[in-house]
């Protein structure tokens, strides 16, 4: 078959900066019913534990908060609210889309594509990002299970023993009906969401009357004076009270699943008028009786509801831990199309829906991950130290990138961001000071794994740019290869061979082997380029350029979104190839460690193992088995 002559394949028309990948019908209401159930899940199950540890963390073990404890943390969590989720993420860092993407990944890509070669260090603050996101993202199934679960003790003394086990069941199910997809469960999602807030609302409603003076929370001098009288005290129920805004990095990340606009009317319109009556209520009723601090959000509710609530609070939690889950394969995907991490496989649970993937290898690590700490931790009480720090680091770090974006790709003058990004910054350094306290209490959980994946993800990134080093200088020119190669010399098979390459002015390694060995070249060789954009996606008008060299020699570049699932077969079928007819030579590379290089023997056995374990390149490609042929290579790291 000729190879196309076409340069570019217009195939459809660039989707519109901020489309949500949703179906024109699908109404504003239902995309913001539906961000009730994903965005929100995680700081919807906040009020289960945040008010109980803050005040525990104020008045030390087992006393009874006082009133001014009592009105000082509220405070801060009313405040905490309005200014990191209200009016940092809400109003400002939603305006930081990526083509309607948004997530650390996405944020990354924008601030690296306005500071070009000089921006390695925002690599850098996006691997400390997403690894954070890790921590939170394996904290949060646990201390959310825990924390509703825990309300059976309230119903019967009876059922304590049995917390722990049906904590551990409920997670291991979680995980093991990940592979089905959430996209049926999903719609239940937004109705059953709604559903917990309002409930949570009217618990809190109800009890107000018990002491009206509770609502003077708003005024933040409170907060202030609470910090100010209590010393350390002060400070470790500071860090507590950041349990109320986990999941405020969710608004963001799943921004190109729901759009901005909807996102902004749930919370303004539900969900923070009912986290803020449920706080008040919580507060009002610990004023009237202090001696319900052992779990005051369920003690909002009459004794004939408790169990009904505990089971409601389940489902929430189980929402809450399914939307941090689905986010983690969301984000491993981009950070794997970044070259942050190896290859893995990636499989598809919808038809219809871009965002619904399933990644095994990650969900059975957070699985192991998440039953080991509600083995170790027991209790949400002792998980909730393990949990600011992973959440605070991960802000500090967006507000930072932010700050460039404003600057360079918004045009802000450096003052004028800074004015506005620098009092963000600040209150959560204090947030991270505050959670640095718990660090020999469980806050040493989030920043091992951190540094552990950070580790992995700068040595993946490291020990991949030496390889492609390494490559480029054994290379062969393609154009005095295909020069030699066409002189007649060299046997002609039938058919048309695919070669991918990772540097298109150089011959591929497997093309060159196969000549060199077999003697053989196919009448039509295709050299494949794939490149991953800091874009979400590319359009489809922009996916294919095609450059004939010759006869025999075509080039050929394919360009994807770091969200999206590379399929080589079926874009070269969309781009006029005879893809059912292809065959494709893809390079096995063997890596033996060398002390010579630029790793540590360490970080290179490190490195090796993480290849191995990676997903082979026809599977991520989407290339058929039958269809592929792999080549040797040995290469020094």
């Amino acid at each position: 078959m000729p190879a196309p002559a076409a340069v570019a394949l217009p195939t459809s028309p660039t989707p519109l900066p901020g489309d949500t990948g949703h179906s024109p019908k699908t109404s504003f209401w239902a995309l913001t019913l539906g961000s009730v159930g994903i965005v929100y899940g995680d700081i919807g199950t906040s009020p289960l534990y945040a008010l109980k540890e803050s005040l525990h963390a104020a008045a030390g073990g087992g006393h009874a908060p006082t009133r001014d404890m009592v009105f000082g943390v509220v405070s801060l969590i009313l405040w905490a609210l309005i200014l990191i989720v209200t009016l940092k993420y809400v109003l400002l860092v939603m305006r930081a889309d990526n083509e309607g993407e948004g997530g650390t990944p996405s944020l990354v890509a924008l601030a690296q594509r306005v500071l070009g070669q000089s921006g390695g260090f925002v690599i850098i603050l996006g691997m400390v990002g997403i690894a954070l996101f890790y921590g939170d993202a394996i904290i949060t199934p646990a201390i959310s299970v825990l924390s509703a679960v825990e309300g059976l003790k309230l119903v019967t003394p009876a059922f304590e023993p049995y917390v722990l086990p049906l904590s551990l069941a409920i997670l291991i199910g979680l995980f093991a009906v990940q592979s089905h997809g959430t996209a049926r469960v999903a719609t239940f999602f937004g109705p059953v969401t709604a559903f917990w807030f309002l409930v949570m609302a009217l618990g809190g409603l109800s009890h107000l009357a018990d002491d009206l003076s509770i609502l003077a929370a708003f005024n933040p001098a409170y907060g202030v004076s609470f910090l100010l009288n209590h010393g350390t005290a002060g400070l470790l129920a500071l860090g507590a009270v950041f349990l109320a805004v986990t999941g405020a990095e969710a608004l963001y990340a799943d921004m190109g699943h729901f759009g901005r606009s909807p996102i902004r009317a749930a919370w303004f319109g539900l969900i923070l008028p009912a986290l803020a009556l449920n706080y008040l209520g919580q507060g009002a009723m610990l004023l009237a009786h202090p001696e319900r601090m052992e779990n005051p959000f369920f003690l909002l509710y009459p004794s004939w509801a408790l169990l009904p609530m505990v089971l409601l609070a389940t489902v929430a939690t189980v929402i809450a831990s399914q939307a941090v889950i689905t986010g983690t394969f969301s984000i491993t995907q981009q950070a794997m199309q970044l070259g942050l991490l190896p290859r893995m496989r990636v499989q598809r649970t919808s038809e219809t829906e871009k965002g619904q993937i399933y990644i095994p290898r990650v969900n059975w690590w957070l699985l192991v991950a998440v039953v080991f700490l509600v083995v170790l931790f027991k209790s949400s009480s002792a998980l909730a130290a393990a949990y600011g720090i992973a959440v605070t680091g991960d802000m500090v770090i967006t507000a930072t990138l932010l700050f460039i974006v404003a600057w360079k790709a918004w045009r802000w003058s450096p003052v004028l961001a800074a004015a506005v990004i620098a009092p963000f910054l600040l209150i959560e350094l204090v947030f991270l000071s505050a959670n640095a306290l718990k660090l020999f209490h469980g806050g040493w959980v989030p920043l091992t794994i951190g540094a552990a994946l950070v580790t992995a993800m700068w040595t993946w990134r490291r020990g991949s740019a030496l390889v492609a080093e390494e490559i480029h200088r054994r290379r062969v020119p393609l154009s005095n290869f295909t020069r030699m190669a066409e002189n007649g010399s060299v046997l002609r098979a039938p058919g048309m061979a695919v070669f991918l390459t990772g540097s298109p002015g150089d011959t591929p390694g497997a093309l060159m082997h196969n000549v060199k060995h077999n003697h053989v070249l196919h009448a039509r060789n295709v050299i494949l380029h794939v490149v991953t954009e800091d874009l979400p996606r590319v359009p489809d008008a922009e996916r294919v350029t095609i450059k004939p060299l010759s006869d025999v020699f075509t080039c050929v570049s394919v360009r994807f979104g770091f969200m999206e699932l590379p399929n080589l077969p079926r874009v070269l079928a969309g781009a006029g190839f005879d893809a059912p007819a292809l065959s494709y030579f893809l390079t096995r590379r063997v890596l033996v460690p060398s002390p010579e290089t630029g790793m540590p023997v360490w970080q290179d056995r490190l490195y090796i193992a993480m290849a191995r374990a990676a997903t082979d390149a026809s599977r991520y490609f989407r290339i058929p088995a039958d269809r592929a042929v792999e080549i040797g290579a040995r290469i020094d790291i």
